[in-house]
């Protein structure tokens, strides 16, 4: 059977690539090793929030955003220093991105009938200089029905050209090998793994029931990153960050970096290896689907942030301000777990948890259960963590939460003479609107932004106040995620061999291109860009592809 192309992987990168090959009448071989329950991968899984610039969404909150202002902040979050070689296509990447999310993304998206929640996410905040790390201003626009909903249009155009005869899609096909002749990629070589009724994210049976061999005209890798395969984390971990920690797993297992290896060795190159993107504030799910299954909470500022022994991080390692930057300070605590100590009034406004799952009102498009958010209370998922999860811990007074922390942890690290100190001296400062604590100044910051104060940021208040009670502390994990480096591609989309000459027949987009070029994140993600990634990353590399096939 004769294709023009082959694409691996079946998540958004994948599914967007292979609807704009078909809508150019290209006949395309979509393989996946997992089984069709699992179409769409992480993007499914996702919050579904997307990058966009000077958005409607935006200037309805007052938001005043541009091009230029998102550009500065880009530059000041990646920190791009190996812009003559591993950061050369990154970069370009990074700018095409920039011209996209501030230009024909969102009426892209919305002609496929994506639309958005109405109040903009401000994420990574920074907390340094205006050039350095961070997001100026809100941008982070949650899809109306999360990861599901932007997979949806995606999968529908695939869909579509599978019963037009333009697309043939195998679940639990495994590639194991890039056929390569003369230089080209002329198509693929795996096993076929036996039938799995395994649900969307559970582990499916590796057993091999046969074998096949497709050709093509090119093959697009689109199989993600290495977030599920923590060998592979520790082997890549960057000295700069320590001893890699004990990880939990924000993605299934099948996110194994498989392709990254294959495709290297057909002729491709990885770089940015040590750029990775990890959560710092993880909790183990207590309903897993996937083994060490981690949730992320997204944040509000107002949480006291405590290392494993009980001191206060320092400025800017406040929730929801810089990962990295929050990472690395964990590290050099020597532990890989860090605290929260907050209120109820501050859990029940502040947090949310990433995940399409934990978010039913936003992913089931219920404007009646989004309203109930502004009720007094957590929301159903967060309660259900209160209530069940093992990181967590209410109390009534502090003396009992910290007895209850030094339980959890069994370290007996937490002094409590020396928590007490802490939070006395947090709480004096919110006496008078002004003060010298930076975090605090930031929470009234926030509040200055009308979708912060509406629903996300609790009005200021102490700590030890009996009326904001009970008291809570959560053990903070950290979580694996999203893979920054990857294959180096061109702006086509074309993987670049160790010379930088594309490697004929072979292209790449998603995760696994490090969202393009091979790092179009630096270092550091502004968030909202890895959904984000994997539609632009695909939808040039289809175009590109389909062009060059014409």
């Amino acid at each position: 059977m004769n294709f023009d192309a082959i694409v691996i992987g079946a998540g958004l990168a994948g599914l967007v690539t292979t609807a704009e090959l078909a809508d150019a009448g290209k006949k395309v071989l979509l393989l996946d090793q997992e089984p069709e329950a699992s179409l769409g991968g992480q993007a499914w899984w996702s919050f579904g929030g997307l990058f966009l610039i000077n958005s409607p969404e935006q200037r309805r909150m007052g938001i005043k955003d541009s091009r230029e202002l998102a550009w500065q902040d880009w530059l000041g979050s990646a920190g791009f220093d190996r812009e003559e070689d591993e950061d050369y296509w990154g970069k370009r990447w990074a700018e095409a991105y920039v011209e996209f999310a501030a230009g024909e993304k969102r009426e892209w998206l919305s002609g496929m009938g994506v639309r958005f929640f109405p109040v903009v996410g401000w994420a990574e905040r920074g907390g340094y200089t205006a050039e350095g790390h961070g997001n100026s201003v809100p941008r982070f626009h949650i899809v109306w029905g999360t990861g599901p909903g932007l997979v949806k249009p995606f999968e529908d155009r695939v869909r579509q050209a599978m019963k037009n005869g333009l697309v043939d899609y195998r679940p639990r096909h495994r590639v194991n090998e890039l056929i390569k002749e003369n230089g080209a990629i002329i198509g693929v070589r795996g096993d076929i793994l036996v039938p799995s009724t395994a649900a969307r994210g559970e582990a499916s049976s590796r057993e091999v029931i046969s074998e096949f061999e497709f050709h093509s005209s090119a093959v697009v890798v689109t199989s993600g990153g290495i977030g599920g395969n923590h060998d592979l984390i520790r082997k890549n971990w960057p000295e700069r960050l320590g001893k890699a920690p004990k990880m939990i797993s924000g993605v299934p297992e099948h996110v194994d970096g498989r392709m990254l290896g294959i495709t290297e060795k057909a002729g491709g190159r990885i770089v940015n290896r040590d750029r990775m993107w990890h959560y710092t504030e993880g909790i183990k799910n207590w309903d897993p689907i996937w083994p060490m299954h981690g949730i992320r909470i997204l944040p509000g500022p107002s949480s006291l942030w405590l290392d494993a022994k009980g001191r206060r991080f320092p400025a800017p390692n406040f929730p929801g301000f810089d990962t990295l930057g929050t990472l690395d300070a964990i590290m050099k605590s020597g532990y890989d777990y860090s605290w929260f100590i907050l209120t109820q009034k501050i859990i029940e406004k502040e947090f949310a948890l990433s995940g399409s799952e934990q978010n039913p009102d936003l992913t089931g498009k219920s404007i009646k259960k989004v309203l109930a958010r502004i009720l007094p209370g957590p929301t159903a998922p967060v309660k259900a963590f209160m209530d069940k999860g093992e990181d967590f811990i209410i109390a009534n007074s502090l003396v009992e939460l910290v007895d209850g922390m030094n339980k959890l942890s069994g370290d007996n690290l937490l002094d409590f003479a020396e928590i007490e100190r802490q939070v006395l001296a947090r709480d004096r400062e919110i006496e008078n609107k002004f003060t010298k604590d930076l975090q605090i100044t930031a929470m009234r910051g926030a509040r200055n932004y009308l979708g912060d104060k509406l629903i996300r940021v609790a009005s200021p208040h102490r700590i030890l106040d009996p009326k904001m009670g009970p008291l809570i502390a959560v053990r903070l994990n950290i979580v694996s995620r999203k893979t920054l480096g990857g294959l180096q591609t061109d702006l086509s989309g074309r993987v670049l061999d160790a010379s930088g000459n594309p490697v004929p027949g072979l292209y790449a987009a998603g995760e696994v291109s490090g969202f393009g070029g091979g790092g179009i994140h630096g270092y550091r993600s502004l968030e909202g860009t890895f959904v984000g990634g994997c539609l632009f990353t695909g939808r040039q590399a289809g175009r590109a592809l389909a062009k060059e096939l014409s």
